[in-house]
């Protein structure tokens, strides 16, 4: 419920700083997570699941985190998650980082992939 309520205070802080787009955006995006990525990644920092804490994912190098056990091929990857690598990766991560763990088809329409996006970027703490 942690989670939930970080959540909402951010939007309700992107609101009041005009983001009105953006946090609806990331509102949306929330929903994305919560069908699609929340039954193996965690929003807290320091709570991993099947995959890495998402938690400062925006801005953090690939395979990073101390406490996660990241495949060989994630290890080897050597990119900053920013939006753009991010898109690409969600999209197909399979043909991005061939032998990735996550076994995970993608997130194929392009407005809830932005959606997911706007919304880690929020996860920032």
């Amino acid at each position: 419920m942690q989670g939930v309520t970080k959540t909402a205070a951010i939007l309700a802080a992107m609101l009041a700083l005009g983001g009105a787009t953006s946090a609806a955006r990331a509102a949306d995006g929330a929903d994305v997570f919560n069908n699609n990525c929340a039954v193996c990644h965690s929003t807290d920092p320091g709570t991993n699941k099947l995959g890495p804490s998402l938690a400062g994912v925006v801005g953090r190098k690939s395979a990073s985190l101390q406490d996660y056990s990241y495949s060989p091929a994630m290890t080897k990857m050597n990119v900053t998650w920013d939006k753009a690598t991010l898109d690409k990766y969600l999209n197909d991560p399979q043909g991005m980082v061939p032998g990735t763990k996550m076994i995970f088809p993608g997130v194929k329409d392009e407005a809830e992939r932005k959606a997911l996006i706007d919304y880690l970027a929020t996860l920032q703490g």
